[in-house]
């Protein structure tokens, strides 16, 4: 799961009696009642703890994982894992997922993240919705240190503010990934916008196919844009990856004063971490 917007803290697991433990990205933590409830789950004044469930021997029984398919050994669904295929070994959900296919060794999905796949080896699905190609352990590193992934994200923009396309057709999540100071990013993201209104001159159906490539790190992006085709007045579309506080980065487009364009992007994200 991605840090929400503008929070430094996000959760890490969901335990066996309901509790959900956070973690600023390195440490545990414990969450205030506004960081529990930004994720969904309840906070519990008497006890000041955050609570995916309330814990009792019925629910143990009624969470059980009766729906998952998992074939290998030594994979591992955590609680809230439901319509998720498993072939391999040594796998594991982080619970709260759901819709999900892992298929090799030694992969991860991150706790809350749906609809996702994860294929090869030491690959970690972060994103809703998310394909992982897994690259191995990277000389012993551990899951995640070297790996490529697919993520579809769309908006649209009425004007010529940059706004942040949303991950995976969410109504909410935006963030692609959180910038340290060691990782790193490649991506390349086709981006198509089309024209559906506004009354500034052009017509719908204008339309821009955009290519956008670039390395990301530490805040710090250097990319490249290529118009692969166009079609009317397009005077101004772009995309970009940017970067806002808390270190999180995005794929904002760019319209036009009075238009209405609904954008689609694939990104294709090349991750290192050294």
């Amino acid at each position: 799961m991605q840090f929400r917007t503008g929070l430094s803290v996000k959760p890490k697991e969901i335990q066996r009696n309901g509790l959900v433990i956070f973690t600023d990205g390195t440490n545990d933590v414990t969450p205030n009642q506004a960081d529990c409830e930004a994720y969904g789950y309840t906070y519990n004044e008497e006890t000041q703890t955050c609570q995916a469930f309330h814990y009792s021997p019925t629910t143990e029984e009624g969470v059980r994982n009766t729906t998952n398919v998992i074939r290998g050994q030594n994979n591992f669904t955590e609680k809230g894992t439901r319509n998720t295929f498993i072939l391999g070994q040594n796998n594991t959900t982080k619970g709260d997922n759901k819709d999900s296919i892992i298929v090799g060794d030694n992969n991860e999905i991150a706790l809350g993240v749906n609809n996702a796949t994860v294929l090869g080896s030491y690959g970690v699905a972060q994103r809703d919705g998310e394909i992982v190609f897994g690259g191995g352990g990277f000389n012993g590193a551990g899951k995640g240190y070297g790996q490529s992934s697919i993520i579809s994200l769309s908006g649209t923009t009425t004007n010529a503010t940059p706004t942040k396309l949303k991950v995976s057709n969410s109504s909410s999540t935006e963030v692609i990934a959180r910038a340290s100071t060691s990782s790193f990013q490649g991506f390349e993201a086709k981006l198509i916008g089309v024209r559906t209104g506004g009354t500034a001159g052009g017509s719908v159906d204008d339309r821009v196919f955009i290519n956008v490539a670039g390395l990301a790190h530490e805040r710090a992006v250097d990319q490249t844009k290529t118009t692969l085709g166009s079609h009317g007045t397009v005077t101004g579309w772009t995309g970009d990856v940017i970067f806002t506080a808390p270190n999180d980065m995005f794929f904002a487009v760019t319209g036009a004063a009075n238009m209405n364009i609904s954008w689609s992007c694939t990104l294709h994200l090349y991750e290192m971490k050294v």
